[in-house]
């Protein structure tokens, strides 16, 4: 279908020409960028997570009336507006759904009865088997490289656990900005690669521009790094002062602060206390992180939102993906996505002429 050499299972469970995911990063991936990596033949995912209570079907509809192509809903379990995600995807049928905290077995199954495809991240191989046990159809392989919420293996070693831990087709995410990437994860085994810190850095974004330029000066990959601070959990930002001022904060101190984040984001989703409250205990309940994580959650929708939406570089959060300091320019999605494509040709044309090296010999191989 695709007509350019790289068709994967994943380019045919999609439905896109090329097998390169866009994905979804809150305040990052709005329909106007989901939009554009559709129509550069990538495939997109909508970020619902920092979509306000009642406009899913809005920022849905403004996706359709931008592109004919398919493109997916990314959301978790524990936004206070989960239901209204979950009909709406139902609702309008979107191609796929991608997630990392829940949903259940039963919310997985209407989304296949559905004939949506699901996508979930994951960081360790026991995630990646316990996905596909809830019914999972497509893996996404995200290593200690990548932004937001990661792990500790690099890519190099996760993807190829993953793929020999399971059956259905498996993306390669973290550390991925250019073709000679994606070449080296098709002749891993993995039937495409997930990009979110190389879409966030495109003309198509949606970011404010002293942020993007202040991503684009960033030039050393170790100042892009792993924190606990935030919310508890292992997260990888651009070193920046609040970073550093969270990093320094005494357990009271953050405390209060998280507390402070609660109220004001609760406020901004139209919650009542008791709501919060409510999603607090269920999260509590549900959620591995413990109280710690539950309590400091609201830390990182606010600061983020003040880094990537106001333009605080230094006030707000700056999630980020190590690649960010390998990028120096701002390219359109079509730009970008066609040289990737072009770049893997390339690639993979100088390793069909080595002995035995065609790309199915390749992935066989890979996988054996």
């Amino acid at each position: 279908m695709t007509g350019n050499g790289l068709e994967t299972p994943l380019t045919r469970a999609l439905g896109c020409r090329h097998p390169v995911v866009q994905t979804a990063m809150g305040w990052v991936a709005d329909p106007k960028l989901v939009a554009a990596t559709t129509n550069a033949g990538g495939f997109g995912f909508l970020a619902a997570a920092s979509i306000p209570p009642g406009g899913i079907d809005a920022a849905i509809a403004a996706v359709k009336a931008a592109t004919d192509g398919p493109f997916g809903v990314n959301f978790h379990m524990f936004q206070p507006n989960a239901e209204e995600v979950i009909e709406a995807i139902l609702l309008h049928r979107v191609r796929a759904v991608s997630y990392g905290r829940g949903p259940d077995a039963a919310t997985i199954g209407r989304f296949r009865d559905a004939g949506i495809e699901c996508m979930p991240t994951v960081g360790a191989v026991k995630h990646a088997v316990r996905a596909v046990e809830l019914g999972a159809s497509i893996i996404t392989v995200q290593g200690g490289e990548g932004g937001g919420h990661t792990g500790s293996v690099p890519t190099s070693l996760l993807l190829p656990q993953v793929l020999d831990a399971v059956d259905v087709p498996v993306v390669a995410a973290g550390g991925f900005y250019d073709g000679r990437g994606l070449a080296a994860a098709l002749a891993w085994g993995a039937d495409g690669i997930a990009m979110g810190t190389r879409f966030l850095l495109t003309s198509d974004s949606p970011v404010h521009p002293a942020t993007l330029e202040r991503y684009l000066k960033t030039g050393d990959p170790a100042a892009i790094r792993v924190s606990k601070a935030v919310d508890g959990l292992p997260q990888r930002f651009i070193d920046n002062e609040e970073l550093r001022r969270m990093e320094g904060m005494r357990g009271p101190a953050r405390f209060l602060a998280s507390l402070r984040h609660s109220l004001s984001w609760g406020r901004a989703q139209g919650m009542s206390y008791a709501g919060m409250v409510r999603l607090a205990l269920r999260a509590l309940k549900a959620d591995e992180a413990g109280f710690a994580a539950t309590v400091m959650a609201p830390n990182l929708p606010r600061l983020v939102e003040q880094g990537l939406v106001s333009g605080d570089t230094r006030g707000g959060l700056l999630p980020s993906g190590q690649v960010a300091a390998l990028i120096g320019e701002l390219e359109s999605c079509d730009a970008l996505i066609a040289r990737i494509v072009r770049e893997a040709e390339e690639r993979l044309a100088v390793l069909r002429h080595l002995p035995g090296s065609d790309r199915e010999t390749v992935k066989q191989g890979a996988r054996a």
